[in-house]
């Protein structure tokens, strides 16, 4: 689109500039020929627009990791040079006719037409190309917009200067092409202070704002830390250091990233964010999860974490899996490691006792049990379970692994009752299954509800 807008108005420039020239080199009006050569500089300027948004839109490279956005700034400094360059030329040529009282213009209908016909191409102009710009958000894009619709205030300027020369005032051509030269100067002024902006980095306003406010709206932030933004072509980039809860695993920290860069790209339309995680402790945190963040940060793989308070003072029972093939000695340091961090944590005076275990195995080897081995544990699980509140035991596996035989079943409990009364029923059965079979190395019970 921007390419498309940009080719029509090359042609547009340069047939207008060749009309006004020829009018103003025919009727002798300075003010007609600096116009002209405003739009000289224009169709220049579009040609190179023209070049550079085929550039700007590339994507990043090896070479370019930002994109290729900021190719327009560049562009649009070069234009705004040749501006001042023909508001230079036009001040001393306007200047020195009329200082020696050069004579007035021709005046016939030929040049008003060719003005009015300007005005209406660069009134149409000026407005396809705001809308490309804004839509595309093309510096190079706005920089030409603001150029044609100069060139609109520029002929109103020289109409009136021709005006006035026809009415008698020999100085209205001189002074009408001061007056083009002018706004050329304000024009580039204008242009050179959003351009250095941009290559300054200068962020852009509301977007740091918005930004922020969309990446506090994702669930699990805790807060923004710091966030930089800045432009670059039709992209924001931004830069953000981000708290997130230290409980946390990764997985759910990408998924609070990948959501953190939807929702910036909707707050404003084309975005690149950069996301740091940064972990931190937040108030409502339990005791067993910041026990558990401590493991987790040392490597260490912990289970059946218990904390009482006694009057005051904390004491903590852990599970830690280690090597089995690990000597006694390696893991006991393991252990008080572990335990001098949660001190850290909590105060010297905490109690800690840390049970040591051998790691199971990632992937242990097994094979499904005989049929009638089978049986025979079910069997002794309906007669475990009679004794219990636990009723309607089925769904029984048994494997046989390296470590010994590994039993699964599902069983029934009354809807109402407690998770509390329900584990100690399952517990009762499982002690006595394992005592019944010595083998048996491990089993896991599935409790449901009836209806379940």
């Amino acid at each position: 689109m921007k390419s498309r807008v940009a080719a029509i108005s090359v042609f547009a420039s340069a047939g207008m500039a060749a009309a006004k020239f020829a009018v103003g080199i025919a009727i002798g009006s300075l003010a007609l020929i600096s116009e002209a050569l405003h739009s000289s500089v224009d169709v220049v300027a579009t040609v190179i627009t023209w070049m550079v948004v085929r550039v700007s839109g590339l994507p990043a490279d090896e070479e370019h990791h930002y994109g290729h956005g900021k190719f327009e700034s560049v562009s649009a400094l070069g234009v705004i040079a040749m501006l001042y360059v023909l508001a230079g030329g036009i001040l001393v040529e306007s200047w020195s006719r009329l200082s020696e009282g050069a004579p007035p213009p021709t005046i016939t209908a030929i040049p008003f037409i060719v003005l009015l016909v300007d005005i209406a191409v660069n009134f149409w102009r000026a407005r396809a190309l705001h809308r490309a710009a804004r839509d595309t958000r093309s510096q190079a894009l706005a920089a030409d917009a603001l150029h044609f619709a100069s060139d609109v205030l520029g002929s109103v300027a020289v109409i009136i200067g021709l005006a006035l020369s026809g009415l008698g005032y020999r100085w209205g051509d001189g002074a009408a092409a001061i007056a083009v030269a002018l706004m050329i100067a304000l024009l580039g002024l204008r242009m050179a202070r959003s351009t250095v902006e941009t290559l300054l980095d200068r962020a852009p306003v509301g977007a740091a704002e918005k930004a922020a406010a969309a990446i506090r709206s994702v669930p699990g932030v805790v807060g923004v830390e710091r966030l930089r933004a800045r432009m670059v072509g039709p992209t924001h980039f931004i830069d953000a250091i981000v708290e997130v809860p230290r409980t946390f695993p990764i997985d759910r920290v990408e998924e609070i990233k990948r959501k953190a860069q939807a929702a910036v790209t909707k707050a404003l339309d084309d975005a690149d964010l950069t996301f740091t995680a940064v972990p931190v402790a937040r108030d409502n945190e339990s005791i067993r999860e910041r026990i558990m963040v401590i493991a987790r940060n040392s490597g260490l793989a912990i289970h059946h974490v218990t904390v009482h308070d006694l009057g005051g003072r904390l004491t903590v029972s852990i599970d830690l899996e280690v090597d089995g093939e690990m000597a006694l000695t390696a893991a006991h340091d393991i252990a008080q490691e572990l335990e001098r961090n949660i001190r850290d944590e909590f105060g010297e005076d905490v109690e800690v006792d840390t049970h040591i275990e051998p790691l199971e195995p990632e992937l242990p080897f097994g094979t499904d049990a005989a049929p009638d081995r089978v049986a025979a544990v079910e069997a002794a699980l309906k007669s475990f379970a009679a004794d219990t509140a636990i009723h309607d035991v089925h769904s029984v596996r048994v494997r046989d692994t390296d470590a010994g035989e590994i039993v699964n079943f599902h069983c029934r409990a009354a809807p109402a009752m407690s998770v509390i009364k329900v584990h100690e029923n399952v517990d009762a059965i499982e002690r006595a299954l394992r005592r019944a079979f010595p083998t048996i190395k491990r089993v896991i019970s599935h409790a449901e509800p009836p209806n379940a």
